[in-house]
């Protein structure tokens, strides 16, 4: 992946977006303390971007960092000035360590998540929080228990056009919602984004288009960015309806693109469109109501709404306020005591895991999957 591809793709996942964000207004003043934290696993794609984030933040000392793969931990390790560790276990008996970010493959989640929940760290973890349902429940509960600050990478809640959108549906201005939809993809199977790089192991992502590690295919993998803002605007899931497909057959067996009728509790159904294989993503959200309508094209927010006097939906919203820092950013505020950060909790993380359990599910057996609770 050359430069200019990578920091298109980092932009729509949001890691780009992650590390470019302002520095926390909070920036300790000179000899202040840090807070310190470590790196556990050093696979995923946004590692660039979220150990570039944390190298640039004045108030964090990243002091260990860890992966089972050399050159990952010293490449990543690097950019962060962090040490090497032996083992997990040396990173979690360190007193000075408050956090761990863990950037690793979603088949080590569960056994790195609940060991530093038993050591009381608090997590950052990369979506999707783990592979099935019950996996993530228990790793939700571990984290509960311990009473952990969590968030993960869901960074379109930090998007203000979204925001908007989800207060307009709290105030009820689209009515009786009728249609919904969400959309997320880019062409990264198109162009080899996963492919082998014979001597740079520590760019290589291959791993990510193996479901059998990554717990997905392309689907689950961008798919569950447009579903939390799914579930985080117009509530729960109960069951769906999935169809998963190989396109190029570029990763062998890896779904490459996927669509997903959602049924909600509250009896609204939505659509939900996922994959790698498109060369453009020019709609990502419509909304439809008796009273209101929206969509989101080109990055831009068309709204109309009989309870919104003067809005039209032949013109872009202006004068959004702006939105939250980044997700690691929050939780990075968090550790550091900053009170009131929107974290994503455990739960939520786990619901979306379920929901696309269900979806996967669906798509090998063609009937609707109830969302196990």
């Amino acid at each position: 992946m050359d430069d200019t591809t990578r920091r298109r793709f980092l932009k729509t996942a949001g890691a780009a977006g992650a590390a470019l964000a302002a520095l926390p207004a909070r920036a300790s003043a000179q000899g202040a303390s840090k807070t310190t934290l470590a790196l556990l696993g050093c696979a995923h794609i946004h590692v660039p971007g979220f150990a570039k984030l944390l190298a640039d933040r004045p108030d964090v000392r990243v002091k260990w960092a860890w992966d089972p793969e050399p050159a990952r931990v010293a490449k990543w390790g690097g950019v962060v000035d962090a040490r090497t560790a032996s083992s997990v276990a040396e990173v979690l008996a360190d007193p000075e360590v408050k956090g761990v970010v863990i950037l690793s493959e979603t088949s080590r989640h569960r056994e790195l998540v609940e060991a530093a929940a038993k050591a009381g760290k608090h997590l950052f973890v990369e979506k999707p929080l783990a592979a099935t349902a019950a996996e993530s429940r228990a790793m939700a509960e571990a984290i509960e228990r311990a009473s952990l600050l969590f968030t993960t990478g869901y960074f379109m809640r930090t998007d203000p056009k979204l925001l908007f959108l989800r207060e307009q549906v709290a105030k009820g201005a689209f009515g009786r919602i009728t249609r919904a939809s969400a959309w997320n993809c880019h062409e990264g199977a198109l162009g080899g984004w996963f492919d082998e790089k014979p001597g740079n192991v520590a760019e290589t992502w291959r791993w990510m288009a193996d479901p059998k590690i990554a717990g997905v295919g392309a689907f689950g993998d961008l798919g569950t960015h447009s579903l939390d803002v799914l579930m985080w605007t117009l509530g729960p899931v109960e069951s769906v309806n999935a169809e998963v497909r190989v396109i190029t057959g570029r990763y062998g067996d890896c779904d490459e693109t996927g669509t997903a009728m959602l049924r909600l509790r509250n009896g609204l159904v939505a659509t939900l469109v996922a994959g790698w294989v498109d060369v453009a993503n020019p709609v990502t959200l419509q909304i439809a109501g008796t009273e209101g309508h929206a969509i989101v094209f080109r990055d831009q927010l068309f709204f109309e709404s009989a309870h919104a006097p003067g809005s039209k939906l032949g013109e872009p919203v202006k004068g959004l306020a702006p939105g939250p820092k980044a997700p690691l950013q929050q939780w990075v505020d968090a550790v550091g005591g900053a009170t009131g950060q929107p974290l994503v909790t455990p739960r939520e993380a786990a619901d979306r895991v379920a929901v696309m359990e269900a979806a996967y599910a669906s798509a090998r057996t063609g009937r609707w999957v109830g969302v196990t609770a």
